[in-house]
């Protein structure tokens, strides 16, 4: 079969060969009852009243007090009543044991793996508890209210016995990972104490109580025995008391469920964001692979091949079903992780809707013609090549312009982004030349386009590697050509070798199979490789960050630069060098005294030289401003710049591993099943879409300069919505209800304590002391007066003040946030 795909996607197969000749008639039947139409009037019930209970939560129709008693309703009465009915119905004798085993193997697997990387990699405050409370995150599923219906719209009418899988599998995860993840958070609560008042043991019934008062694990007990002791039977007397309770739990767990999503993402910060992209690629991405991969090697009971290929797509349909509600309630008891919890969780809940849909409609379909597949996926390529190439564009320009490309990591980044930029015009041109009989020009476009995608592979691990190097010597111990070598010399030598030895085959132009199985297993090593460089430097660069934050704590200032430079004396009697603006014009002003609006910071990001310390002058800052640039606007860009970087690179290096597991995942797919099967459609569309579209991560990190575009854009955007300047205090009618009484509250009584306790008198330049605090000290602050319960609602209460004008940063340049920033109260 002649086919059309490139070097980032997957390769053709035959999508019915995994179907016996005996079992043709049971394959038509079985694509015929598993309609798609019947999937799509599941989903709409299940989000439709998901959506609903947003929307009475949204407008304050039910309380957040109100929720809580239906969640407990759902919990502690319908779920448990529900567990109970089906372990008494449950007929253990069609069960299918090593698809259980399998699905349970999987669970643990990737429950011990997020265990163990997060208590290697997070900080030891919280580590323990946020081990347990991640591991259940990314095992425990909505296995009843959101998963049943759909399981049920699509094997109802041809394997109806998967339904009962969901009361088997769920307790079980419930009785035997739960306990886990709450032994770890009492371990946490033990070690919090600080006494450690509770012994071992006790925190063993601790853990064994709490699984105990569990009413889910409780009833499931209950229920097994009473299988035996009723002989599945349900006495008449309680089957409709029963059915009552069960059949409340649909409608009020979905509705909950929205209740329960109110409010969440406004919890999400940027630190939770490179958690979340981690548990939600543990819980939609490895989770159903694993899943698949072990009913594929530990279900070898089933005759029909058939059979066994539906018990293996289903394994994989119930490794996507969404995080549990549950999950949060876990949070909250302990205190622990909620804004995590819960923001992954409305996440994964609307991630997961559309790979359900995709993954049933994949296995509903009668016939695909697999010609007319391969033409799609070469479309997306080229379609998605074409949107990249012209982020990329854009994103190179704004590198060049800021002058980064000279610096470190961003001299490695842009050969990243370089390498992208030749992968789009490899794919571009491959859509061309494949469709040719023009072998010279089919090698030399391949030669572009594999060579490129191994770079794009190799620099997130070089980049990451760069990121330690860097962070652990404060300089790069190798030349960067050495690095820059290796990620354009291993790509093109590998190319060259499937050039030289390889034999390309006759029946195919397939990029991937252009050289058959030998340029599959190159691509594995070069993934694998560089999944761990790469997942390995963050490692140690996440572990360097909070050994660097304790030391930091310990010497109770985080900020001794500034406060060096900001000693709390007279200004007559003290001389302070003030760094020259880099332009090197001495009439910028310095905002504190009001003589001119502010004008912005040049970006500052580490030089590749780091010896190179900023020229000084001696500035005076008087009636007129003359001083070269405000002091605390040089030390608060010198102490944000760098670590705002890094922040940067972690998170596209980040993306990068996530999409290089799924090439790895695509790759080890094929080497180890002779008929991928129709859900590796899935993951070749996925494949192709990350791959060609590297340039909108870039994109949206790195072409977006603040002090370059975003600044000069906002400021001129809000001139012209409002006529006039961002700086003005904004009048009081114009504010919302909310913001206009907090900044009253706020003023009347308690901003006379605030200034005396935080507000501290800074230098800003030769003869200029302001009044000013850092953002971070007003989220302590506003925490300890119990103006806020947590640290995201003091960012929230700061924003309210920012809005409503009693606040602002030193050089209105950025929004409360919970950061070392300067801030100073309106006078």
């Amino acid at each position: 079969m002649s086919t059309m795909d490139a070097p980032g996607t997957t390769s053709s197969f035959d999508l019915h060969a995994e179907e016996d000749s005996d079992s043709d008639s049971d394959s038509s039947a079985l694509s015929s009852s598993m309609s798609i139409d019947k999937l799509f009037p599941a989903l709409l019930q299940c989000f439709g009243i998901i959506l609903c209970g947003y929307v009475a939560g949204r407008t304050n129709i039910i309380t957040s007090t109100q929720a809580k008693g239906l969640g407990n309703f759902v919990s502690r009465f319908a779920l448990p009543a529900l567990l109970f009915k089906n372990m008494v119905l449950l007929d253990f004798g069609n069960v299918i044991w090593p698809f259980l085993w399998s699905i349970l193997v999987a669970k643990v697997s990737v429950f011990f793996i997020v265990c163990v990387l997060t208590l290697i990699v997070a900080s030891p405050q919280g580590r323990y508890s946020k081990a347990g409370l991640y591991s259940i995150f990314a095992t425990q599923s909505n296995d009843f209210a959101l998963g049943y219906p759909i399981v049920e719209a699509l094997y109802q009418s041809t394997y109806p016995e998967y339904l009962q899988y969901i009361y088997l599998v769920a307790p079980v995860s419930l009785m035997l990972l739960n306990p886990i993840g709450f032994a770890l958070c009492e371990i946490q609560k033990w070690k919090n104490e600080g006494n450690h008042q509770h012994s071992k043991l006790l925190i063993v019934g601790l853990v064994v109580l709490q699984v105990l008062k569990n009413p889910i694990v409780f009833m499931v007990i209950i229920g097994i025995i009473a299988h035996f002791v009723l002989h599945q039977t349900i006495p008449a007397f309680m089957a409709e008391f029963l059915d009552g309770l069960s059949n409340s739990f649909g409608g009020a767990a979905l509705f909950y469920l929205g209740l329960s999503m109110v409010g969440q993402l406004r919890r999400l910060t940027r630190s939770t964001v490179v958690t979340l992209i981690l548990l939600l690629t543990a819980k939609l991405l490895l989770m159903p692979l694993i899943c698949k991969d072990m009913v594929d090697l530990l279900d070898n009971s089933n005759i029909s091949a058939l059979n066994h290929s539906s018990l293996s797509n289903y394994a994989f349909l119930y490794g996507v079903f969404p995080t549990a509600p549950s999950v949060a309630i876990y949070a909250v008891y302990y205190n622990a992780e909620l804004e995590v919890v819960t923001s992954g969780m409305v996440i994964s809940t609307f991630l997961s809707a559309p790979i359900m849909y995709v993954s049933a409609w994949l296995l509903t379909i009668r016939w695909m013609d697999p010609q007319l597949l391969m033409n799609s996926l070469q479309n997306i390529s080229f379609n998605i090549s074409i949107v990249s190439l012209v982020a990329l564009v854009w994103t190179i320009a704004v590198m060049v312009l800021s002058k980064k490309f000279k610096r470190l990591p961003h001299m490695f980044t842009v050969n990243l982004f370089i390498a992208q930029f030749l992968l789009c015009i490899g794919m571009i041109l491959w859509n061309f030349v494949v469709k040719e009989d023009n072998f010279i020009g089919q090698i030399l476009t391949f030669t572009l386009l594999c060579s490129s995608l191994y770079s794009t592979y190799m620099w997130p691990g070089l980049i990451a590697l760069s990121l330690v190097l860097i962070k652990r010597f404060e300089d790069l111990k190798v030349s960067p050509s050495m690095l820059i070598i290796a990620g354009w010399g291993i790509p093109v030598l590998v190319t060259a070798l499937l050039l030289i030895f390889g034999e390309k085959l006759s029946d195919t132009i397939d990029s991937v199979l252009f050289y058959g199985r030998p340029q599959i297993i190159c691509t594995t090593f070069v993934v694998a490789f560089n999944i761990l460089l790469g997942g390995g430097s963050l490692v140690c660069l996440s572990r360097g960050s909070w050994a660097q934050n304790d030391q930091i704590q310990e010497g109770n200032s985080s900020f001794a630069t500034a406060e060096d430079l900001e000693v709390e004396v007279e200004p007559e009697n003290e001389t302070v060098a003030e760094p020259v603006a880099p332009s090197g014009d001495l009439n910028r002003v310095c905002l504190i005294c009001d003589c001119a609006p502010a004008q912005p910071m040049p970006d500052m990001i580490m030089s590749t030289d780091r010896n190179q310390t900023p020229s000084m002058l001696t500035g005076q800052c008087e009636n007129r401003c003359e001083s070269a640039e405000c002091l605390l606007v040089q030390v608060e860009e010198l102490q944000q710049a760098t670590d705002r970087q890094v922040a940067r690179h972690v998170l596209l290096c980040l993306l990068l591993i996530v999409s290089l597991l799924a090439n790895l995942s695509s790759c080890l797919w094929l080497l180890f099943n002779r008929v991928p099967g129709r859900l590796y459609l899935e993951l070749q569309f996925f494949c192709a879409i990350v791959n060609y579209g590297q340039g909108l991560f870039s994109f949206a990190l790195f072409g977006l300069d603040k002090h370059l575009i975003i600044l000069p854009f906002k400021k001129r955007l809000y001139r012209l919505w409002h006529g006039k300047a961002e700086e003005e205090v904004p009048q009081t009618a114009d504010l919302p209800e909310d913001i206009r009484m907090t900044c009253t509250q706020f003023t009347k009584y308690h901003k006379d304590q605030c200034l005396q306790e935080i507000v501290k008198k800074k230098r800003c330049g030769k003869r200029t002391m302001v009044d000013c605090f850092l953002g971070c000290e007003l989220v302590n602050w506003l925490q300890q007066v119990g103006l806020a319960q947590d640290r995201g609602e003091a960012v929230l209460y700061g924003l309210r003040l920012q809005q409503g004008g009693v606040l602002h940063h030193i050089k209105q340049e950025y929004d409360f946030q919970d950061s070392p920033l300067y801030y100073r109260f309106t006078t």
